[in-house]
């Protein structure tokens, strides 16, 4: 017991020192040590806690040199598409078009390496329950099986049952869907809101219309208030980004609190998100991470107490703690997610030319973008940060920018040789036969070095 107090405030140079004293604090920190670091620094979990550290130390190396491997997940789909991603412990999902691309994660061959992904197959359209909403309004649920391993990259089938949907928005498509503690929240692109409880036996179903074109949605049931936040295109509205508060009752029917720019122009807001909980903002529950039509990623502090109140009546308004922007692009954000090496970056997917922008908020000043694989003029759409990976998607294709140790050619699927068609002559594999060529540049005003990405 003394010893985990004292462990409790050892930082990891500490740790290090202390293990290399004698056989005995080597066994304490082995024992006691590193898994009380963990639970300070969470993160997804594959190994022994000394390997995990090491793991998370060299990842973290990598982020904040901005060193990483850059991997398309496939080749170009036919057509443009809008895609979207989901992610969980056993699986990466590419929803695009009509068709899920489905990839496993397994374990690594290699203690301390990251997991390895394989692709599965696809469904069209859609042993893994998936909510998926469509542009017809309905949100149905589908029980992914597991594919044949025998039978790898078949397409699997699936009937679509309406009369059973969980969601339904008369028609208008479904922009967007969010999760939090046994409830999920769907909204459709002009604004119908349904927030339905999937732990209670009856799955109760609250509605709610914002009537404006919609965008984004984000539901936070942790926080001591539950909230779900809406992107909207700001027209009349003094923001485009508000909250409802969430009580036992039900969903405030008008907005609780505007979250503000500094600047009162039109905008949108096509991205909002968190960070994880051991992020340097604080507690994530209480942050909201926001994708600006202008080109910022705004972070507004729910904690704070300097709220304006509306001279008109409405909700009070919060000003952003922190604005993110590359000098050097102006185009709207299109999603963005939180993660990264020490919890401490925001990455960003920007409208055109397939730019992804990252920012360390202990150094926003100091952000940098780069080009995904094929370096094609498409958005990108859909992002997902975790503590060594960002997996995203353009109209094209997935891919991967992976910051840590130990990647091979056998981490991710192979991507066959480039066709005939443009598109996919445009990547450039390099000579190690795993990474390629992702242009890159700092966000430095008085020079804008384009560099290629190595490891």
């Amino acid at each position: 017991m003394l010893s985990s107090f004292v462990l409790e405030d050892l930082e990891l140079s500490d740790l290090i020192s202390l293990s290399c004293t004698c056989k005995f604090l080597y066994d304490v920190v082995n024992e006691y040590g590193w898994p009380i670091y963990l639970r300070r620094n969470e993160r997804q979990s594959l190994y022994s806690p000394l390997s995990q550290v090491k793991y998370n130390t060299l990842a973290d190396r990598g982020w904040s040199h901005s060193k990483f491997i850059a991997r398309p997940l496939s080749r170009a789909w036919a057509g443009n598409l809008q895609p979207v991603l989901a992610v969980c412990s056993s699986r990466l999902l590419v929803a695009a078009g009509e068709i899920i691309y489905s990839y496993a994660i397994h374990d690594p061959f290699t203690e301390g390496h990251g997991t390895r992904f394989t692709y599965e197959g696809s469904y069209a359209f859609v042993h893994r329950i998936v909510n998926i909403g469509f542009d017809d309004g309905y949100v149905e649920r589908f029980d992914l099986q597991p594919h044949d391993s025998s039978n790898l990259r078949q397409r699997v089938s699936l009937k679509r049952a309406p009369d059973k949907a969980l969601h339904f928005h008369e028609r208008d498509a479904v922009e967007s869907m969010s999760y939090s503690r046994n409830n999920f929240l769907s909204l459709s692109s002009w604004g119908s809101v349904a927030l339905t409880d999937l732990s209670s036996p009856s799955a109760t179903t609250t509605t709610l219309h914002l009537g404006i074109r919609s965008w984004s949605s984000h539901l936070c049931m942790t926080a001591s208030t539950p909230y779900a936040a809406f992107g909207i295109t700001c027209t009349t509205s003094p923001t485009p980004l508000f909250l409802h508060y969430i009580f036992p009752s039900g969903m405030s029917p008008s907005a609780s609190l505007a979250l503000d720019s500094p600047h009162q122009r039109p905008s949108a807001v096509y991205g909002i998100t968190k960070p994880p909980p051991c992020s340097p903002l604080g507690a994530s529950d209480q942050i909201v991470v926001s994708g600006w039509y202008d080109g910022a990623v705004r972070v507004h502090d729910l904690r704070t107490s300097e709220q304006a109140t509306s001279a008109t009546g409405g909700p009070a308004s919060l000003k952003p703690v922190l604005t993110l922007q590359d000098p050097w692009s102006p185009e709207p954000v299109y999603c963005v997610s939180c993660g990264g090496g020490s919890a401490s970056f925001v990455a960003a997917g920007t409208a055109r030319y397939s730019v992804v922008a990252f920012w360390d908020v202990r150094q926003p000043t100091k952000g940098w973008s780069v080009h995904a694989p094929g370096n094609d003029s498409s958005p990108v759409y859909s992002l997902i940060l975790e503590s060594s990976r960002l997996f995203g998607a353009t109209q094209s294709r997935s891919f991967v920018y992976d910051f840590g140790p130990g990647v091979t050619r056998d981490t991710y699927p192979s991507v066959p040789p480039a066709s005939h068609r443009a598109i996919d002559r445009h990547l450039r594999p390099m000579n190690d036969g795993i990474n390629y060529y992702a242009l890159k540049y700092h966000h430095n005003r008085t020079s804008i070095p384009v560099l290629r990405s190595e490891m």
